[in-house]
């Protein structure tokens, strides 16, 4: 998601209270229930307020009467499969962890006990309860000892030097869900990526010794927002939604709150997704198989890209991008102040997580330049600033260099003529009673625009 604005939800998180910031759209932080919690009646472990199944035995199809029932069969899922397998297979290079930031990307088969995986989903639904994130993985064959499959969501659109991966910025979130040799019910955990930008130091990270890092994880299975089950029997092809026949132990779903995960902000900034998975439940095992990032346009708020121009003639003819101005949005359900935004040296900046609604752009005008009156943007499109291909509101503002205009006489002998200059075409006018004529022998105008001024000098002996 950025000029980004957020809210901080905090959440004690292992050693020392850490600040999750919520950068434009809502960090995750939250945990799974466990089975004991209060659930819906139309699934054996579904979340309570969910129209979504999640059954003791996992599966993809709607198996309760009680409406309005939903399951994977039955929703819009965004869905990522493995394009390869084998010699083609896209995996994490030996010696890989979760807290390297930019993963090599190799090619090689994955042992069947390593995980190997096939697909994943996610959706988020949205009722009168609230909003609920889904999601599923699928791999090839139960893996022998315990497993662990990891769901890393991004903000950023900018993908690292590795070409797969994005660049993970503050709150980008991570799902680990852990599940041990013969469980049924996985364990999950959650951490965020911390920079240090809110105060964390290296005693915040859950396994690596400096920033930036994956912050402590926290087990939330008894936390009262997410549940989650694998299958303990085997899917036939028909009812599996595309994915062929699934054996036992192979297909994984869990359900979570995301109003709980994201502090009820009403904003989502999270662009893409992927899964991968450990070789063991310990955080510093190594990653294994992956399935590269997929778009996922969760998105409930808007974003105005605001660009900002100037003529400067040093610079050439036409516009030049002005760097360094400030704006302020306010409106909406912003506070008071507003949010302040400065353009970039390309003239851009841009605010997002703005819920839908109107607003106000104000600009504080540069010294020696003419600007432009606040403007009112309507915002009516889902948009984030860090969309690959920016679809939210736009608005420009255009600065004129202004000019002083000094005009004086001085007669080489003292009183030997008499002077008088008139202006045109002056706006603002001198400062004086008589407005087009410079009748002293010195005069400026300030603020002059670009344009033609016509000057009369009369020297009169």
């Amino acid at each position: 998601m950025t000029g980004a604005t957020g809210t901080v939800a905090r959440v004690v998180v292992g050693r020392r209270r850490v600040s999750l910031v919520v950068l434009a759209a809502g960090v995750l932080v939250a945990g799974l229930l466990s089975p004991t919690g209060a659930f819906a009646t139309h699934g054996d472990v579904s979340l309570s307020g969910s129209n979504f199944e999640i059954d003791t035995d996992a599966n993809l199809k709607v198996d309760h009467a009680d409406p309005p029932s939903i399951d994977w069969a039955t929703v819009p899922e965004t869905r990522k499969a493995e394009l390869f397998t084998g010699a083609k297979d896209e995996s994490f290079r030996e010696g890989t962890k979760e807290d390297t930031a930019v993963p090599t990307v190799v090619t090689g088969s994955i042992p069947p006990n390593k995980s190997d995986l096939l697909t994943f989903g996610v959706y988020l639904e949205k009722n009168t309860a609230g909003r609920f994130l889904h999601l599923f993985w699928h791999r090839v064959q139960e893996p022998v000892g315990t497993t662990n499959m990891d769901f890393e969501f991004n903000k950023s659109a900018q993908l690292s030097t590795n070409g797969v991966t994005p660049v993970r910025v503050a709150g980008d979130l991570l799902i680990q869900y852990d599940l041990s040799q013969g469980g049924s019910n996985p364990t999950i955990w959650v951490s965020t990526w911390i920079t240090g930008s809110n105060g964390e130091t290296k005693a915040d990270c859950e396994a690596a010794n400096r920033l930036p890092c994956w912050s402590d994880k926290t087990d939330f299975t008894a936390g009262g927002d997410a549940t989650g089950s694998i299958n303990t029997s085997s899917i036939p092809a028909g009812e599996a939604d595309g994915l062929g026949a699934i054996s036992p132990r192979t297909f994984g779903e869990a359900s979570l709150d995301f109003d709980a995960l994201s502090g009820n902000d009403p904003c989502v900034g999270f662009g893409s997704a992927y899964l991968k998975s450990r070789s063991s439940d310990s955080f510093t095992s190594a990653l294994k198989d992956f399935i590269p990032p997929t778009s996922l346009g969760f998105n409930d708020c808007g974003a105005i890209k605001i660009t900002k121009m100037r003529k400067h003639a040093a610079s050439g003819a036409g516009d030049h991008p002005h760097a360094g101005v400030t704006f302020t949005v306010t409106g909406g359900g912003l506070p008071a102040a507003g949010v302040p935004a400065v353009t970039d040296s390309s003239g851009v900046a841009c605010v997002s997580s703005l819920p839908l609604g109107s607003y106000t752009v104000t600009e504080t005008v540069p010294a020696g330049y003419l600007g432009e009156a606040a403007k009112t943007v309507v915002v009516d499109t889902a948009a984030s600033c860090a969309d690959a291909t920016y679809v939210g509101e736009t608005v420009r503002f255009d600065n004129m260099p202004l000019t002083d205009l000094t005009v004086s006489v001085s007669s080489q002998v003292v009183g030997g003529t008499n002077s008088k200059i008139t202006c045109t075409n002056l706006t603002p006018t001198p400062p004086d009673p008589t407005p087009t004529a410079f009748d002293d022998l010195s005069e400026t105008v300030k603020d002059l625009v670009p344009g033609t001024y016509t000057c009369i000098v009369v020297i009169d002996p």
